[in-house]
């Protein structure tokens, strides 16, 4: 049956699509004959208990440089009435125009079916839902406090300090036991960012890779190895990290096999998860990325998996 899939995602004029896992998705979309609608989260509203949407209908096409057709001028669309599925794809950072995004998204959760779950990708935020899983994680601290900090390099040696709501690897930084920078550094975070910020035990085994596991309504579709590049320590492809295929080790799986139920229950249809050295560090919810690179080094479908989910849930649904 064909679907009406609203795509809640960043400007689709700027995305490199050989990269891009909301493309992928929508490229899949089109295969399967769904028609698909792009709005960017500015141009939603809410009145009267109704959430629109002014969208436009598109086609999509793997061509770079000619990736995309419009079909039409913007109009609203009722995202109760007019749409099957919304895709909420739109990129961190987490801020308040991120979690308000969820609340309007979630007066339509009853109606139409929303990717990830909004409720529960607010109450997931990448850096914070991870600590429900202390156990499985590299030694980790919260805080606004430099002598939380300075107490935690003491006890740890090296530490890595980054924004509890960054993403893509922004304004990460390794701070090794000697640095003096540290106390100037978390006078930094607390003039920019109001929220504490997050302190890891470094974990040198970065060296050899960050990997990215991606998980399809519980279940491993697929990973990733992704290598920093010389001199960095951040992994991220978006920071110059590079991708290359990888298995996974019975550690990761047991990992995988531990998140992987609470995940389904919680809507959380399309996670990526990032293991170094058998820690887990990060559970990406909100715009998980990577699998184009799965398929290219499998041979698989991640796209066809995740739509085969979707598709199973809007049966249940009836």
């Amino acid at each position: 049956m064909a679907l009406r899939v609203a795509v809640q995602m960043d400007p689709i004029e700027t995305i490199n699509i050989a990269g891009d896992s909301s493309f992928a998705l929508m490229l899949e979309a089109r295969a399967r004959g769904h028609q698909l609608w792009h709005y960017q989260p500015d141009d939603l509203s809410a009145e009267n208990g109704r959430v629109r949407a002014r969208a436009r209908a598109l086609d999509v096409h793997n061509q770079p440089g000619s990736h995309f057709s419009w079909l039409g001028a913007p109009a609203p669309i009722d995202l109760a009435d007019d749409a099957d599925v919304v895709l909420m794809r739109q990129d961190p950072p987490f801020d308040m125009g991120y979690i308000t995004a969820t609340h309007l998204l979630e007066q339509v959760q009853h109606r139409t079916l929303v990717v990830n779950d909004p409720a529960e990708v607010r109450n997931a935020p990448e850096k914070l839902f991870v600590l429900r899983f202390a156990d499985l994680m590299p030694p980790t601290l919260v805080t606004k406090s430099l002598e939380e900090a300075m107490d935690f390099r003491a006890r740890h040696g090296a530490i890595v300090v980054k924004p509890l709501y960054g993403n893509a690897g922004t304004a990460v930084f390794l701070i090794d036991e000697k640095d003096g920078n540290l106390p100037a550094l978390v006078e930094l975070f607390g003039s920019v960012w109001r929220e504490p910020f997050m302190v890891q035990a470094f974990l040198p085994a970065v060296a050899e890779g960050d990997k990215r596991i991606v998980l399809v309504d519980g279940e491993v579709a697929g990973a990733i190895n992704r290598l920093p590049k010389q001199g960095e320590i951040r992994s991220n492809l978006a920071a110059g990290g590079s991708a290359q295929p990888t298995d996974l080790s019975q550690r990761e799986q047991e990992i995988c096999a531990r998140l992987g139920p609470e995940l389904k229950a919680r809507g959380l249809i399309f996670v990526g998860i990032d293991v170094i050295g058998g820690c887990l560090t990060e559970i990406n919810v909100t715009s998980p990325t990577g699998i184009r690179a799965i398929d290219r080094f499998n041979g698989t479908n991640t796209p066809a998996r995740i739509w085969d989910a979707i598709e199973a849930r809007l049966a249940v649904r009836g």
